[in-house]
C-alpha cells in the first residue's frame, strides 16, 4: 500500500508448486486448492531478504517478477504482456505482470474483469518512504506479498475449474505503486487490452493480518448491487465485511475509480510494522490469507459471470464515511401501546402476569387496568410468556380486550383498551439504499416485537423474504406481512449472511385482525 508522506545474491528456487492446471475440478473442488500453506510458501520466498525489499527497478524486484511471471505460466494464464510476454516494461526497469484466463469468446474480445495486487515495496527505505529504521530491508510481507499470495491462489483456483467464465479475467501483478501507483497509472495509458472490454477492477492490497474486525471492503458503492453480491460470495468464508464508502489514493484501485471504473478493494487494516522493516512473514495470519483469497475467487467467479453490468455509479465520488454514519443509523421509535409494568423477579410461571404499575392516563389505566392485577389473557390469547405478550402487545388491534384476576373478584374481568398507535405485527422500520437496489435496510426493531425475537438488529440488511429476492421497499413489505408459514429473512449482518426465522407462532391469531400495520419504510 502506497505511503504518502512528505549486495546481496538473489536466490530462489522455485520450490513446491504442483498444480494440474487442466481445467479439471469443480467449481467447489477448484476453491479447495486454496490453502494456507500455499499462502505461508509465496509469502515466505516474496518477503525473504534476497528480494532486498522488492523495489520497483531494482534487482530484487526484477527477481521477484521473474518468480511471479514463471507462477503465472504455470498456472496456465495466457500472457498479456507487450510482444506476447508476462511483462510490461515501463519507466526504464519497472515491470507489470498480466496473465489473461480466456473467457467463453476468448481472450480477445468482450467484457473483461480485471484482478490485481501490487508486488513491489520500499527496498531498504527512505525518509520518503518508510517510517524508519532505514537502510535495513523491508521485506513488506503484509504490504503487499500478502496480497500477491491471495492473487496467485485465486490464479491458480480459477484455471482449475472445468467452467470457463463467460467474460474474460486478467490477472495483474503491478510494479512502482509504492512509488505513486505507476504501474496500474502506467497501464491504464498504455493498455495491453482494449480499455473499452474492462468492467470491473477488483484490489487485494495488505490482506495478510486478519484480525477480529474483519476484513475492509472499498468501492462496493461504485456499482449497484456489489455488495450484495459480496455478502452472497462470502457464504463460505463467513469472514466480518467492514464496507466502507470513503475512496482514496493508497492503492492501485484508485487509478480505475479515477477513470470511473466500477472498483473494489480488500484490506485487513494497518499496523505498527506498515512501512517499517519489521513487516516480516512471521506475523502474517495464513489462514486469513486463505479465507480472502477464497472470498475474493468467489466474487470474481459471479462477476466474470453476471449478466449484465451496470454503468459506474457516479454519486459515490460524492459518499463519504460522514455519509455512511448518517445515513447507518438506527432510528428508536418509542411504541409503548400498552403502558404497564411489572417486577419479573415476582412472576411465577403459570400464573399470568403480576402488574405491578399502570401508566397515568395510558391505554392500560383508561380501560381500568389496576396495579396488583394479574393478566393472564391478552386479546384473546392466554398468557403464556413475557416474551410472547410484548410481541403479542405490538401486534394487536388498536381496539383490543383483556382478562385480568384482581384480589376480592372471583372471575376475571374482561377489560376493554385502545392501545396507542397501529399495530405492527412484525416490528420493524425500514429505509431503501440506492446503491443496493434489491434489498432494505432495518431503521428499526421495536423492543418486543417478533423482528427482536427472531435476533433482527437495526443495520441488517434484507435481500429475500421466504425465498424471493426483493425487488422494492413496496414488495418487501408485500413479502413480509403475507405471513407465511415460516416467514423466513436473507440478511446481511456486516457481511455474514443469515437465515432469520419469524417466530409468527406467538402472535398468528392476531394476524387476520391487523389490517393497519406500522410496518413502514422511511426515506433514505
Amino acid at each position: 500500500m502506497n505511503l504518502r508522506l512528505g549486495t546481496v545474491a538473489v536466490l530462489v528456487g522455485f520450490v513446491g508448486i504442483q498444480a494440474s492446471f487442466a481445467g479439471e475440478l469443480s467449481h467447489s473442488a477448484a476453491l479447495d486448492t486454496i490453502l494456507k500453506e500455499d499462502v505461508k510458501r509465496h509469502v515466505d520466498i516474496l518477503a525473504d531478504d534476497s528480494f532486498e525489499g522488492r523495489e520497483a527497478g531494482s534487482r530484487g524486484g526484477r527477481a521477484a517478477g521473474n518468480y511471479l511471471q514463471e507462477l503465472f505460466s504455470k498456472y496456465g494464464l495466457k500472457p498479456a504482456g507487450d510482444g506476447g510476454t508476462y511483462f510490461q516494461l515501463f519507466h526504464g526497469g519497472s515491470r507489470n505482470i498480466l496473465g489473461i484466463l480466456p473467457g467463453e469468446k476468448g481472450a480477445d474480445t468482450g467484457d473483461l474483469i480485471v484482478v490485481g495486487a501490487h508486488y513491489d515495496h520500499v527496498g531498504y527505505g527512505s525518509r520518503s518512504n518508510s517510517f524508519g529504521p532505514f537502510g535495513y530491508v523491508h521485506n513488506g510481507a503484509d504490504d503487499n506479498a500478502s496480497g500477491t499470495a491471495a492473487l496467485l491462489e485465486v490464479v491458480q483456483a480459477l484455471t482449475e475449474m472445468k467452467a470457463k467464465p463467460k467474460r474474460s479475467i486478467l490477472f495483474v501483478l503491478w510494479d512502482g505503486e509504492e512509488k505513486g501507483l505507476l504501474g496500474s497509472k502506467y497501464w491504464v495509458e498504455h493498455p495491453t487490452v482494449k480499455w473499452d472490454r474492462v468492467r470491473l477492477y477488483i484490489n487485494l492490497d495488505m490482506v495478510g493480518r486478519l484480525r477480529p474486525q474483519g476484513v475492509e471492503v472499498y468501492g462496493t458503492r461504485t456499482l449497484p448491487g456489489l455488495r450484495q453480491n459480496i455478502s452472497r460470495a462470502n457464504m463460505a468464508s463467513d469472514l466480518k465485511l467492514d464496507f466502507r464508502w470513503e475512496m482514496t489514493d493508497n492503492s492501485d484501485h484508485y487509478t480505475f475509480y479515477s477513470r470511473s471504473i466500477p472498483t473494489l478493494m480488500f484490506h485487513t487494516g494497518l499496523h505498527g510494522e506498515y512501512h517499517r522493516p519489521q513487516d516480516d512473514a512471521h506475523l502474517i495470519n495464513h489462514e486469513g490469507v486463505q479465507a480472502v483469497a477464497r472470498l475474493t475467487a468467489e466474487v470474481v467467479w459471479a462477476e466474470a459471470n453476471r449478466d449484465t453490468f451496470p454503468a459506474f455509479r457516479t454519486r459515490s465520488r460524492l459518499e463519504s464515511e460522514s455519509e455512511r454514519k448518517r445515513f447507518e443509523v438506527a432510528r428508536a421509535v418509542n411504541r409503548s401501546r400498552l403502558g404497564i409494568r411489572w417486577n419479573s423477579e415476582q412472576q411465577k410461571p403459570g400464573e399470568g402476569l403480576l402488574i405491578s404499575a399502570v401508566t397515568p392516563g395510558g391505554p392500560a389505566n383508561q380501560g381500568g387496568v389496576q396495579a396488583g392485577d394479574r393478566l393472564i389473557e391478552f386479546a384473546g390469547i392466554p398468557f403464556t410468556s413475557v416474551e410472547n405478550f410484548l410481541a403479542q402487545v405490538q401486534a394487536a388491534p388498536v381496539n383490543t380486550v383483556l382478562k385480568v384476576e384482581r384480589e376480592g373478584e372471583e372471575e376475571p374481568l374482561p377489560l376493554e383498551v385502545t392501545l396507542n398507535l397501529n399495530p405492527a405485527p412484525v416490528g420493524i422500520s425500514w429505509t431503501n439504499d440506492p446503491a443496493e437496489p434489491g434489498s432494505i435496510m432495518l431503521t428499526n426493531v421495536t423492543t418486543g416485537s417478533v423482528a427482536e425475537l427472531a435476533g433482527l438488529r437495526p443495520l441488517d440488511r434484507v435481500y429475500e423474504v421466504s425465498g424471493q429476492p426483493v425487488e422494492s421497499s413496496d414488495h418487501f413489505k408485500q413479502l413480509v406481512t403475507q405471513f407465511q408459514d415460516p416467514t423466513t429473512l436473507l440478511v446481511d449482518r456486516e457481511g455474514h449472511m443469515l437465515q432469520i426465522e419469524l417466530p409468527l407462532e406467538a402472535i398468528r391469531p392476531l394476524l387476520s385482525t391487523s389490517e393497519t400495520a406500522d410496518e413502514t419504510a422511511v426515506q433514505p
